[in-house]
């Protein structure tokens, strides 16, 4: 991946070429305004929560909280923050692709003012997700709930776009069982936590890389583009050059892109194999079962068997499927000899290899690895 670098306000290049893997220091409306149309893949958005947080906050010790008091997340009313979060999401939606898609990450403060601002835009809300912290800030007044997640809403740029979503790789990552809605996952602590030379946080709501981890991995591809208009200490960016995509930093910062940008530098990207993912078995290539049959890797009379060994059928050479009542596909036999309406033979019907059952997908694997294109 190429350096990162930063470039002040005022400094854009031609809006016909993208930023890629740059932090723009400036105001993320003007600078969104500045990129080509339809020219990102994905937004991930971290805004202001606008707190309206009166007064300090203590422990019960009475030392100090070290809580958002910065004066980008403050707004004169909430009026005036409907209108930012409008307007930044318009200049989003201007540069997303027709089939990109949006996330953005708020609290109770604010998060459901973002929601409503995003569907009067007509973005397509797919999920919300809850994130629910493993490790939360103590309520320390004691007068409310603690409050131990935040929330996620995923949306299209439309009802008709078609975003990517990698359902099985997040099967996999969860083992082998649905991802579901709720991430439990705890905030960013230790020695991800940026730190100033004093020690202090080097930015007051920096989010966990494992959080962007799992955003990235679900949503994009290697080589899509990610931008942020809000990067602060900089995790998308961590995540998308680990992860092999590009990303468009925007930070009015200077000082929290200075981080995120010593932070990016010291990051090692994945290399395949590494860097790839369970795909959607309907992208892999269509191997009929005639093929295993021609390939002698299945020979014309063998015997196939159920995992229990209670239903059987011949192989003939034309890659139909043999019973004593009737002829047909793996699939068609499969659903006879069970009385289904359907069935995938692929995973159904097996073959004895000396005692032990396989079953016959083992070998449609082996020719689509086969085809797979040289690396």
């Amino acid at each position: 991946m190429a350096a990162t670098k930063t470039r002040q306000k005022g400094g854009a290049r031609s809006a016909k070429v993208l930023p890629l893997d740059e932090i723009i220091v400036g105001d993320c409306i003007a600078a969104m305004e500045r990129l080509p149309a339809k020219s990102v893949d994905l937004v991930f958005a971290d805004p202001p929560y606008n707190l309206q947080l009166r007064g300090e906050l203590r422990r019960p010790n009475e030392s100090v909280v070290n809580g958002v008091v910065d004066a980008w997340d403050q707004y004169g009313s909430f009026a005036a923050y409907d209108d930012f979060t409008e307007r930044w999401l318009a200049a989003a939606r201007r540069v997303l692709k027709d089939d990109g898609a949006l996330w953005v990450i708020g609290s109770y403060h604010n998060i459901f003012r973002v929601g409503k601002a995003l569907q009067d835009l007509d973005f397509w809300v797919l999920n919300d997700i809850v994130w629910r912290k493993t490790n939360p800030m103590p309520n320390f007044r004691g007068k409310r709930f603690t409050n131990a997640h935040e929330t996620l809403i995923w949306a299209a740029k439309s009802d008709t776009s078609k975003v990517t979503f990698n359902y099985e790789a997040m099967k996999a990552l969860n083992d082998d069982l649905q991802m579901r809605s709720d991430w439990t996952l705890p905030i960013c602590t230790g020695a991800e936590r940026l730190k100033d030379e004093d020690g202090r946080k080097a930015h007051p709501t920096q989010k966990p890389e494992a959080l962007l981890y799992r955003v990235l991995l679900s949503t994009t591809n290697p080589g899509d583009v990610v931008l942020d208009p809000f990067f602060g200490s900089g995790s998308t960016g961590a995540a998308a050059k680990r992860m092999g995509r590009k990303f468009i930093g925007i930070e009015r910062e200077q000082v929290y892109a200075d981080f995120a940008l010593d932070r990016i530098d010291d990051v090692t990207p994945l290399e395949e194999p590494a860097l790839s993912i369970t795909r959607p078995k309907r992208s892999e290539p269509r191997v009929p079962f005639g093929t295993l049959v021609e390939r002698q890797l299945v020979r014309p009379g063998t015997m196939l068997y159920s995992a229990n060994r209670r239903h059987t059928a011949k192989v003939r050479a034309d890659g139909t499927l043999l019973t004593k009542d009737a002829t047909g596909s793996i699939h068609k036999i499969g659903a006879l000899v069970q009385g289904a309406e359907a069935c995938n033979g692929w995973t159904f019907w097996h073959v004895d290899t000396g005692g032990d059952l396989a079953p016959i997908d083992v070998y449609r694997q082996q020719i689509r690895a086969e085809m797979e294109p040289a690396a």
